[in-house]
């Protein structure tokens, strides 16, 4: 008789150790080219409506660093959110980010889905170990976002109790984001002469934010409205002049001062 003694699961050993300045960060191309618009029109949004502080650290395709059983492991999400950051020395550039040594965990990571890869739901737990593993089980980002801009499809997964659970979008398809405290959903329309679905906030009373470039537009909309109510307001009193010139004119005809 042969006994059989089933492996037991080891739990990985995560530190938090600083990249060192020689460590080659990975430098893959975008395989997504509404990737970069995508992230841009995300971070856009909050900047515009006063929602981004100097404390926070707002990337795309950036690098965050762990050890895992003693190996460096590295991913970088097509858009994350710090909430809060230690402040860097004078003169030193951020070129990667270490939950716990550098900050806050990061709230939340997005991944905008490629036409060839579905790399963003692996859940391989060996080394290099698949990006949804890695969000999940070591660094625990708390909200997770999966886009698939060509079948349009949006999901939300929040960790509860170390896993994470897919969310339900409200009656309008948007997704209340804890983390940020405001919904997220697709909308489709045209940012800097690209029309496409985008990704775009809302706030708890259900107000779009708007672009840096949707607010300017309006604000030109704005000063060319008041522009004409002054133009209009401007021939409004040259009649008036008129009228009373002309009535004058025909006072003095019948021999009468106006101004008497």
């Amino acid at each position: 008789m042969v006994l059989q003694i089933n492996p037991t699961k080891q739990e990985p050993v995560v530190t938090w150790e600083k990249l060192p300045a020689d460590f080659i960060l990975p430098n893959d191309p975008v395989e997504n080219i509404q990737q970069p618009p995508l992230a841009a029109a995300l971070t856009d949004a909050l900047g515009s409506n006063d929602r981004i502080q100097p404390e926070m650290l707002i990337a795309s395709n950036f690098a965050i660093a762990a050890t895992v059983n003693q190996k460096t492991v590295v991913k970088a999400p097509d858009w994350m959110y710090v909430r809060r950051v230690l402040p860097l020395a004078e003169g030193v550039i951020r070129r990667s980010y270490t939950p716990s040594l550098e900050g806050d965990r990061v709230a939340i990571a997005m991944e905008f889905l490629s036409e060839t890869d579905a790399g963003e739901y692996s859940v391989r737990a060996k080394y290099p170990y698949g990006k949804l593993y890695c969000y999940e089980q070591i660094w625990q980002i708390p909200t997770y976002v999966i886009f698939d801009p060509y079948a349009l499809d949006l999901e939300v997964r929040c960790l509860q109790e170390n896993q994470y659970v897919l969310q339900s979008p409200t009656a309008e398809g948007r997704y209340w984001i804890p983390e940020i405290n405001l919904f997220l959903g697709i909308w489709y329309g045209t940012r800097l002469g690209t029309t496409m679905h985008w990704l775009r906030w809302w706030d708890s009373a259900g107000n779009l934010l708007l672009w840096s470039s949707e607010k300017s537009e309006l604000e030109r909309q704005r000063a060319e409205q008041e522009r004409q109510r002054a133009q209009s307001a401007i021939a409004q009193l040259e009649t008036e002049r008129q009228r009373s010139e002309s009535l004058a004119r025909q006072l003095r005809e019948l021999g009468i001062d106006p101004n008497a």
